[in-house]
């Protein structure tokens, strides 16, 4: 069996930096979408209060 050459040790070296890229990319996304739902819920909670509130104000 023969060793890699520079070359090919390169080229492995950037497939592998390049699918840990894409791999915490996608996780960064998914965290985005996450905190884009929570912001959302927060939202329509706080929205829900404060008509629960203006409704039973006296």
């Amino acid at each position: 069996m023969t060793e890699p050459t520079p070359e090919e040790e390169r080229e492995e070296r950037e497939r592998r930096a390049e699918q840990q890229r894409l791999a915490l990319e996608k996780k960064r996304e998914r965290y985005v979408w996450y905190y884009l739902a929570y912001f959302l819920f927060g939202i329509h909670l706080v929205a829900f209060v404060m008509i629960f509130a203006v409704k039973h104000a006296k």
